[in-house]
């Protein structure tokens, strides 16, 4: 029988990347999300691959919303076995430059959209005892940096809510699962589409991965969930490597660097409102895909991911984790 996938933030980027590597093992797939051109444009590209789709337009943010996409979806393909939650929005700015309005959107999708998706998969699976759910979350939510201070926050406490979940899972001895694959900076839309208050437009800190590399680390994840999660990218691993051993250090490497990596001074924002209150791929014509604008940038591998798939790789995958947090401590003070 063919896999039931749900997926939220499925119009663009690691979401709608993720949709297609589904499709192409033949999954049925409810694509979640608020934006209508991206849900049908993704919904399309799912069944040229060989899934099923099944396209719903929902804002993560309110909980009955994502109930009733979770009956539709069981409703069209009977029980879902997997649950992917991706949908997040952003601001990029001072945090003293950040409304406590959007700061509390920020959290209600980011965090809360992940709550409300994972109650919802749970209030299925546990009664089948059976199903897992993968949650995507980011280097960042292990290490903060300056810019990002609400969706760090929200990430942050996606892992700590979802620590708390698996082990009340283990106590129970049920059979369902959940993980989460933590993600470096990815060649998507958002930084195209996040409300910004800076004066070059946002960017991806280097180094950049393509959206398949995570999409590939979210599927191999679904189909091994035993782990409490995964990393994607030589950057998370430095990242939260670094912030473990010296995190006083990193704290005065990023603000010293973390305003002007994050920003192309030589490009102006595309859009200062951002997809906070309402989705920019919502008219037809609108659809953007799953990469941003920042192929010419982006790798198309990670080592960290073959290292998963082939275990064989783990112990080269531990010394490049040693080394990558050492090049990142050798790095601030070659600076300083």
């Amino acid at each position: 029988m063919p896999q039931t996938v749900v997926i939220t933030g499925a119009s663009a980027g690691i979401g709608r990347a993720t949709a297609r590597m589904f499709a192409e093992r033949g999954a049925q797939i409810a694509l979640l999300a608020r934006g209508e051109a991206g849900l049908e444009a993704a919904a399309a590209e799912v069944e040229e691959l060989g899934g099923r789709a099944l396209a719903l337009p929902v804002d993560v943010a309110d909980a009955d919303q994502v109930e009733k996409a979770a009956e539709a979806a069981e409703a069209a393909f009977g029980p879902i076995d997997v649950w992917v939650n991706v949908a997040f929005t952003s601001v990029f700015a001072p945090f003293d430059e950040i409304s406590a309005d959007e700061f509390r959107r920020v959290t209600e999708v980011t965090y809360l959209g992940f709550v409300h998706g994972t109650q919802t998969a749970l209030s299925r699976m546990v009664p089948r005892d059976r199903g897992t759910i993968v949650q995507v979350g980011s280097a960042l939510g292990e290490r903060s940096i300056p810019l990002q201070s609400a969706y760090c926050g929200a990430k942050h406490a996606v892992n700590g809510f979802t620590s708390s979940v698996r082990t009340e899972l283990l106590h129970n001895k049920s059979r369902v699962r959940i993980t989460v694959v933590q993600m470096p900076a990815v060649n998507t839309p958002q930084f195209s589409w996040v409300r910004s208050r800076l004066s070059g437009h946002p960017q991806p800190v280097a180094p950049i991965y393509q959206p398949e590399v995570a999409a590939r680390a979210v599927v191999f994840a679904a189909d091994h969930p035993g782990r409490k999660q995964y990393y994607v990218g030589a950057s998370t691993v430095a990242t939260i490597w670094a912030n473990r051993f010296v995190p006083a250090l990193l704290d005065r490497y990023l603000a010293r660097t973390g305003y002007d990596s994050q920003q192309r001074k030589d490009l102006k924002p595309e859009t200062s409102r951002g997809n906070l209150w309402q989705p920019l791929d919502k008219a037809p014509g609108d659809d953007h895909g799953a990469h941003g604008i920042f192929d010419d940038r982006s790798h198309a591998r990670s080592y960290q991911v073959m290292t998963a798939e082939h275990p064989v790789l783990s112990l080269g995958g531990a010394l490049g984790a040693l080394a990558a947090a050492g090049w990142a401590v050798r790095r601030y003070r070659d600076r300083t």
